[in-house]
């Protein structure tokens, strides 16, 4: 079976596709901006990548989210909300962790099917 890749770099691919799914490497917003800004242009971002794969966030498996400070939860959650198509949750996880730099807020990473 093929593998696919997207917007490959020296380090990584920022999607790839391998046995009808679609696996994203994590996505973040512009650095310096608040965590309500960064989590629209991740999940922006989830949009573009699933798309140039063949798919859309109605068919995403399952999520995981970083936050860099828990008490963004309620913020994050309140732009997750309104992205996520009724009745297409994926599993999700919400996790705290040191992003790449400290002004990263938010990172969304996603599994999904073509």
């Amino acid at each position: 079976m093929e593998i696919k890749r997207f917007e490959t770099g020296p380090r990584m691919s920022q999607a790839v596709v391998y046995n009808n799914t679609v696996y994203l490497a994590g996505q973040v917003g512009n650095a310096g901006d608040d965590v309500v800004t960064q989590t629209k242009q991740a999940l922006a971002e989830v949009d573009r990548l699933l798309a140039l794969a063949g798919t859309d966030k109605t068919r995403i498996l399952s999520a995981t989210v970083w936050l860099a400070d828990m008490a963004d939860f309620a913020k994050m959650n309140s732009v997750w909300d309104a992205w996520v198509p009724q009745g297409h949750a994926p599993a999700r996880a919400t996790g705290e962790a040191k992003l790449a730099t400290p002004e990263y807020l938010v990172e969304v990473i996603v599994t999904a099917a073509l």
